[in-house]
C-alpha cells in the first residue's frame, strides 16, 4: 500500500521537476531586428497591416512630414500583424528623445500602443498617453471607426497638443465620457440636497449639514463633474448641462424630502 502510494506521488512530482528545469534552462527570449520588412526608402509610415488606404496614407504621410519640418517634433507610424520589424525600426527612422512611435498592432487587447521619448513627457505626461490609448485604441472604438481613423485620430491629438505646447489630457469630449460626468453631477447634486433638508422645527435648509457633505458632494460635481469637461473642451453646451443636472438633483432630492417630512391633518 505504501508503495503503490509513493509511486503514485513520485511519477508527478517527478514530471514536474522535468518540466520546470526545462523551462529554466530554455534560452531566454531575445529581443529580434527584422530589416528586411522595411522599405528600403524611408518613409515616415511603415504599414505591414495595409490598416491605411492608398490615399489616407499619402495625405498621412505629407502630414507628418510637414509637422515635423515646423516644429522639429518626429512622428513615425508602424502597424504589424503577423510579423514585425522589431528593435530595427530605431536606426531605421533615427528615433530619439524628440521622436513619437505609434505602433498599431490588432492582435492585442487594444489596437494602440506608443513609444515615446524622453523630451515629449515634459508636454505630455504619461497620463495622456494612457488616456489616449484608452480612447481611440479601445476595441469598441477601432470596431466603430476602423483601424485607420482609430490611428488617425490618436496622431492628430498627438500634433494638435505639440503645438499647443502641451496637454495634459487628450482634447475632445466623447459622448460617453460627458454622460458618466452627467450623472456624476446628478448624484452630487441629490447629496447635496439630500443633507440640505431641515432637521429642526422652523428651520428652511440645513446649512451645517450641508457644509459637512461638501467635499462629498463638491468631488462629485466640481471634480467628476465639471472638471473633465473644462479641460477637454471650450463648449459651454455640456457645463451647462452637468450644472442643471445638479440643479434637479438637488431639487428634487430636497422638496421630495421636506414634502415626506410635513406634517398631515386629519381628515
Amino acid at each position: 500500500m505504501a508503495q503503490s502510494l509513493t509511486h503514485r506521488f513520485l511519477i508527478p512530482l517527478c514530471a514536474c521537476l522535468l518540466a520546470l528545469s526545462t523551462w529554466f534552462l530554455a534560452a531566454p527570449a531575445q529581443a529580434f531586428d527584422n530589416p528586411e520588412l522595411l522599405p528600403n526608402q524611408e518613409t515616415p509610415i511603415v504599414d505591414l497591416a495595409n490598416f491605411l488606404p492608398s490615399g489616407q496614407e499619402d495625405n498621412l504621410i505629407n502630414e507628418l512630414e510637414n509637422f515635423e519640418s515646423e516644429t522639429g517634433w518626429k512622428v513615425r507610424v508602424l502597424t504589424q500583424y503577423d510579423q514585425s520589424p522589431g528593435r530595427a525600426v530605431i536606426p531605421y527612422w533615427g528615433l530619439d528623445n524628440h521622436s513619437i512611435l505609434v505602433v498599431a498592432d490588432s492582435r492585442g487587447g487594444n489596437l494602440l500602443a506608443f513609444s515615446v521619448g524622453d523630451d515629449v513627457y515634459e508636454l505630455l505626461p504619461r497620463t495622456f498617453w494612457i488616456e489616449l490609448q484608452t480612447r481611440f485604441g479601445n476595441l469598441y472604438y477601432v470596431r466603430d471607426n476602423g483601424e485607420n481613423n482609430s490611428i488617425v485620430s490618436s496622431i492628430n491629438a498627438v500634433t494638435q497638443c505639440l503645438k499647443d505646447g502641451g496637454c495634459n489630457v487628450v482634447p475632445g469630449l466623447p459622448r460617453e465620457q460627458w454622460i458618466l460626468t452627467l450623472v456624476t453631477s446628478i448624484l452630487g447634486g441629490i447629496i447635496c440636497g439630500l443633507a440640505a433638508v431641515p432637521r429642526k422645527p422652523g428651520q428652511i435648509i440645513a446649512w451645517q449639514w450641508a457644509l459637512i457633505f461638501s467635499p462629498l458632494w463638491g468631488i462629485l460635481f466640481i471634480a467628476f463633474g465639471i472638471g473633465p469637461v473644462v479641460t477637454r473642451t471650450s463648449d459651454f453646451l455640456p457645463v451647462f448641462r452637468n450644472v442643471m443636472g445638479f440643479s434637479l438633483g438637488l431639487l428634487v432630492a430636497y422638496l421630495s424630502s421636506v414634502f415626506r417630512q410635513a406634517p398631515t391633518s386629519d381628515a
